[in-house]
């Protein structure tokens, strides 16, 4: 019990003087999933607004995959990104493995599906209850699907905090394809895990600490924007 208490205070000194090694794997972390997360909602939420209203023939077969791809195992995906950075894939010349380029592309491909099935259910709900509403004003599908993106804004970003809760908390897609390399493509996760494995328990709970604060954080921020915009919207 001692050692643990011990492994929290140096973790906690750490925090508060701002050690170097822990900022700049904090640092990596941010730029890493936020990019994924701005373009998995860029693809994700017009792509999740279009299949809510348009009708088309394999619509069905689409929402199906979307809510199957929610649940792809982590490995896959980096799996698959590897394959395409490789030296022998199509992307390979590049040069984008083991880059954090190589992190944020395999993190979108893996949070698209998510916030892409999320933003459908919530635009198909609205959808049902606005559709003969803005049929009778004369809007097409493509500017129905952009009015209520807009509308459902708010309920939105809970669907682009749930891409980014996985992307912050993903290892095995960014350990394929990012390889851990220190001062390099060593984020969070990765580094709690090395350094679990190590024995370096203030560094690993450190991690774990700002890790957890970023998501409690993001989660009170998104709730009350919401509870704002409703009282304000009703």
């Amino acid at each position: 019990m001692n050692e643990i208490s011990l492994a929290f205070s140096q973790a906690a000194a750490l925090i508060a003087q701002f050690d170097p090694t822990l900022l700049e794997i904090v640092l990596l972390s941010l730029r890493v999933s936020l990019s994924a997360v701005a373009i998995a909602a860029l693809i994700g939420l017009p792509l999740g607004a279009a299949i809510a209203v348009a009708r088309f023939p394999g619509r069905n077969a689409i929402i199906v995959i979307l809510n199957a791809l929610m649940g792809l195992p982590p490995v896959v995906a980096g799996l698959l990104i590897y394959l395409l950075l490789s030296r022998a894939g199509p992307l390979g010349e590049l040069g984008l493995l083991f880059t954090p380029t190589a992190m944020i592309i395999a993190q979108a491909f893996l949070i698209t599906p998510i916030i892409a099935a999320l933003a459908r259910q919530a635009i198909e709900d609205a959808w049902l209850e606005y559709r003969d509403q803005l049929r009778s004003l004369g809007a097409s599908t493509l500017s129905a699907a952009f009015t209520l993106l807009w509308d459902t804004r708010f309920s939105l970003l809970t669907a682009v905090l749930a891409g980014f809760g996985r992307a912050a908390a993903e290892v095995g897609a960014v350990m394929i394809v990012g390889g851990n390399i220190a001062g390099v493509t060593r984020v969070m996760t990765t580094a709690i895990a090395l350094e679990t494995s190590k024995g370096d328990l203030p560094l690993a709970l450190g991690l774990g600490m700002i890790l957890m604060t970023l998501v409690l954080t993001l989660n009170a921020a998104v709730y009350l924007t919401k509870e704002a915009a409703q009282r304000r919207y009703g």
